[in-house]
């Protein structure tokens, strides 16, 4: 086994899906799921989140290209692959007269696993579902139903979970449950892929990032070089006395002057420009310039973000 399948397990090669209206939903896509890591999938509505998912899951044909799970192709060898896969989707289908256990119990034996009420009993009491387990799905809230699909997706022990917008429409506290989840899975080995309009969730989960934009990978990062390289600082000095304009002699930091004159606002790139900080300081001092507190403030993936897909339009 050569070192890139242990690394990779899943791996997407030149996918494309043009539907029959010629709408084209992927084009080319290339990418590579490490094994046991959080893969933030990013990307405007309509970008091809959910076609790529479904793509990889298998419920969508690709026009061109393959994907295989842990060495195994899914259109050719499905059953395997498609085992190895636990999917979160975003609408709950079930029959709301069926019981949590008895759902749950259903979906692994979807997927040939034979009865292991232990496993079940363990998802279930991960997902705080243990008291509801005899209750029927019609009664149970949103949040509920919400675990309840990650339990369905748990059911058979797969190694890949994947998660379409998890959080959508749920409450702080459901949402911090969530990502502890998903932790806990990761530590277990399990390797997980999400897909979030939340970017404070994949800045807080992802170990990597890959941005989805008019169904094309237009980036894929590790989480904390991505924020190095494209996240920018802003210094904010709040002057004692306003400014009318900024003096010539400081012209090559490009500062800008706040729309109230009361503040002058540096940007800088976080890579080693630390030390023109000082400089500046003491460039401001020599102008005459006092001011009375500054801060500093980085961008946020957010920011990052917006950034990318507004370049790429």
């Amino acid at each position: 086994m050569s070192s890139a399948s242990t690394q990779a397990i899943v791996s997407v090669s030149n996918l494309s899906k043009t539907y029959a209206s010629g709408f084209q939903a992927l084009k080319n896509i290339d990418l590579e799921i490490r094994r046991g890591e959080i893969f933030g999938l990013l990307g405007p509505n309509g970008a091809g989140k959910t076609t790529l998912i479904s793509a990889i899951c298998g419920i969508v044909n690709p026009t061109e290209g393959s994907v295989t799970v842990d060495g195994h192709d899914i259109m050719t060898d499905f059953r395997a692959a498609r085992s190895m896969i636990g999917l979160v989707p975003q609408e709950l289908t079930t029959d709301a007269f069926e019981t949590v256990w008895g759902t749950v119990s259903f979906s692994r034996g979807l997927f040939g696993k034979g009865p292991n009420p232990g496993h079940i009993e363990k998802v279930l009491k991960e997902l705080s579902l243990w008291n509801k387990k005899d209750n029927k799905i019609i009664t149970l809230s949103g949040g509920m139903k919400r675990r309840l699909l990650i339990a369905k997706a748990l059911s058979h022990e797969p190694q890949v979970l994947f998660l379409d917008e998890p959080t959508a429409g749920v409450d702080v506290e459901l949402r911090r449950d969530m990502w502890q989840l998903v932790r806990s899975l990761q530590a277990g080995g399990v390797t997980i892929i999400l897909t979030t309009h939340y970017i404070d969730e994949a800045e807080e989960m992802a170990d990597r990032i890959g941005v989805i934009n008019k169904g094309e990978i237009i980036l894929v990062e590790d989480k904390a070089e991505l924020m190095r390289k494209l996240g920018k600082k802003q210094l904010t000095l709040h002057l004692q006395d306003t400014l009318t304009i900024v003096p010539a002699a400081l012209a090559e930091y490009h500062l800008e002057l706040s729309s109230d004159k009361g503040d002058l606002i540096y940007t800088y790139d976080t890579q080693g420009e630390r030390t023109s900080i000082a400089t500046l300081l003491d460039d401001l001092d020599k102008a005459g310039i006092r001011f009375k507190d500054l801060q500093t403030t980085q961008s946020s993936l957010e920011d990052i973000f917006v950034s990318l897909v507004r370049k790429d339009r």
